[in-house]
């Protein structure tokens, strides 16, 4: 079984995993310490000629192999992506699209690397899925990043061109707390011996080679820790347990693999021991932003959906798009598409510019695309009616338009959970967030530190707050003319400069309120969080609106914007008005027991037996090759 650690040492393992140096300006930081840097992200970087020519050939290859090769309603139907397709991709390059030319790759440039998913996405998710998987979070940018040169001699012209990779982090007992890692690596004199069973490894099931995480046991010549190799899969004690499926993203090939044994060379070590979770976290600074990607293409399909049944199925005398309720259905999913390829847009060109630290921005760039995107599939499935809830394969077989918006929903919801659930990334954010605070004032509040560390810390703090707190009183957001130069969207980056302000001293009161409590208080954090990342979306809306240029994307662009505030305003007012006590101890009472009796009336039809599988190996577990449609 997992690793059994306690609280605290759950916090210092992830605490370490952190980077703790901020050596490059960051607009979602400062954005939270309420000093509005429009500068950081306006202008926007331009971009590089040669890398949007080779951006803009290959989206064209890939639109032509997708329209005239691939049958959507034949990887829903088979819940598989034809070897075929995945020999075309290889073809075209797909899977080398974020490797540097030196290495085999296409080199394609974050924006570009993006608007490809944003489009493979809307032809099948599993599509998308397969490459983001593969190049975001898979072999290729663990070596990029961390990997020496002859690392990355060996195995990147290989991802870069046919062999397809996977990431294996989680397991049947780990999820967001990796401390209870229980996969090890043992060290022999010429590498290690790995053991576990790693579960949920999207490409898993058909994958050539592996990034895996396992816990290197600390002795002589050995800092141990949670460390990465690369693993070829075809290693001996490698086995695909399970293909595992799921409600939606029905054609992806995802495992839970077995490691008995398995022998990985010294060199195939990434980075040091001990770095493994440093090594991940960084490595989704970028690659976060490939699920926002995804999202975005499923926005503007929304859009474009909305637009051609809004008009031509008619009720009531008039087309449905044109009754209000719809129409602010169609308002809201319209704007929504613009204010996420905004928010895409300046976090990929602040990603390829690499002039500032992106941690903040990425991160809220997956969450925000994930919730949004869910109410955005939401409100389509409400204008399509029950054509939207029917399949695209019996639309078609009825002669209509195989519109799949009941898949989109379905793939749609796993983008809440996976890559850092909205609730986890809640967290991650806000504790980047409050760095600065921590920094100073964190001895302060802390209840176990002595008393000198204290008085220091509260000298520290003083000299911080008497500079910081008066900043937060007044700004460019009360001046009537500031940000003139964006038109009438200047009153939108008024009110985030002012609410940026406003965001700094809630959280500076709470921390004087709950001080170490305050990381107990998770709905406070989320909505903090939240407010933050609507000011990002604001904010991205107005600057790519200013780069577009066009009275189209200034209209989008205002819509959004007040949208957004609107949720701004109910955000503030539940930040110290809102039943989370009353919430959260009525949970307790749910989980001690004393609601049973609501209960009386059902059967499960799950029957009885653990919630989870053990994490000891199989007593038979199949060989590779045995799994249903692995290749």
């Amino acid at each position: 079984m997992a690793t059994n650690v306690t609280e605290q040492q759950a916090r210092q393992v992830a605490e370490a995993a952190r980077e703790r140096e901020w050596k490059l300006p960051s607009f979602g930081k400062e954005l939270f310490l309420g000093n509005f840097r429009l500068d950081l992200i306006h202008p926007q970087p331009e971009l590089d000629p040669a890398a949007v020519e080779k951006g803009e050939r290959f989206l064209a290859a890939l639109r032509d192999f997708l329209v005239s090769e691939v049958d959507p309603l034949r990887i829903e139907r088979e819940a598989r992506i034809p070897d075929e397709v995945v020999d075309g991709l290889k073809e075209l390059g797909a899977l080398g699209m974020k490797v540097p030319a030196e290495y085999g790759g296409l080199g394609l440039s974050q924006v570009y690397y993006n608007r490809a998913l944003v489009l493979a996405d809307t032809w099948h998710s599993a599509i998308s899925t397969l490459l983001s998987a593969h190049q975001s979070i898979g072999v290729s940018q663990p070596l990029l990043a961390f990997g020496t040169e002859e690392q990355k001699r060996r195995w990147l012209p290989l991802v870069a061109r046919d062999h397809i990779s996977a990431f294996l982090l989680t397991e049947p007992d780990v999820g967001s707390d990796p401390a209870r890692l229980a996969a090890t690596a043992v060290p022999t004199d010429d590498g290690y011996v790995l053991n576990g069973r790693k579960l949920w490894a999207t490409n898993g099931a058909i994958a050539d080679v592996v990034v895996v995480m396992a816990q290197v046991p600390k002795s002589e010549g050995h800092r141990g820790g949670i460390s990465a190799f690369v693993l070829p899969y075809d290693t001996e004690g490698v086995t695909v347990e399970n293909r595992n499926a799921f409600m939606g993203l029905r054609g992806i090939e995802n495992s839970a693999t077995l490691l008995r044994d398995v022998f990985v060379p010294a060199e195939n070590l990434i980075g040091r021991e001990g770095d493994g979770l440093k090594i991940a976290l960084t490595t989704l600074n970028t690659g976060r932003l490939a699920l926002p990607a995804i999202c975005v293409g499923v926005a503007k399909w929304a859009t474009k959906i909305c637009r051609e049944w809004g008009n031509e199925r008619v009720q009531w005398g008039q087309p449905v798009g044109r009754h209000d309720a719809v129409a602010q259905k169609i308002g809201f999913i319209a704007a929504t598409a613009f204010g996420l390829e905004a928010m895409l847009d300046v976090s990929s060109r602040l990603a390829d510019a690499k002039r500032s630290d992106i941690r903040i921005e990425a991160a809220i760039a997956k969450l925000y695309a994930s919730e949004m995107g869910w109410k955005v599939v939401d409100e389509l499935m409400q204008v399509r009616g029950g054509r939207g809830y029917e399949t695209a394969e019996s639309l078609k077989a009825r002669g209509e338009k195989p519109v799949p918006v009941e898949q989109a929903m379905r793939d749609m919801r796993i983008n809440r959970i996976f890559e850092g659930s909205t609730e986890i990334m809640h967290l991650l954010i806000a504790r980047e967030a409050v760095d600065q605070h921590l920094e100073v004032a964190g001895d302060i509040l802390e209840g176990d530190v002595e008393l000198a560390r204290k008085a220091r810390a509260a000298l520290k703090a003083g000299r911080f707050y008497a500079k910081w707190l008066p900043q937060l009183a007044v700004g460019e957001g009360q001046r009537p003319g500031s940000f003139d130069d964006f038109g009438e969207l200047a009153t939108h980056l008024r009110f985030v400069e002012r609410n940026s302000r406003k965001l700094a001293r809630s959280t500076f009161y709470a921390m004087g309120r709950w001080q170490a409590k305050l990381e107990k208080r998770q709905a406070f954090l989320g909505r903090i969080v939240d407010i933050g990342a609507e000011l990002y979306a604001i904010a991205a809306a107005c600057v790519y609106a200013r780069t577009l240029g066009t009275a189209e994307a200034r209209e989008l662009a205002d819509v959004f914007a007040r949208q957004a505030r609107a949720r701004v305003k109910t955000l503030f007012y539940n930040v110290f008005a809102n039943e989370d006590d009353a919430n959260h101890g009525l949970a307790r009472r749910v989980l001690d027991g004393a609601h049973t009796w609501l209960e009386e009336g059902i059967a499960d039809p799950s029957g009885e037996g653990p919630m989870m599988a053990s994490a000891e190996p199989a007593e038979a577990a199949r060989s590779y090759m045995d799994v249903p449609d692995a290749r």
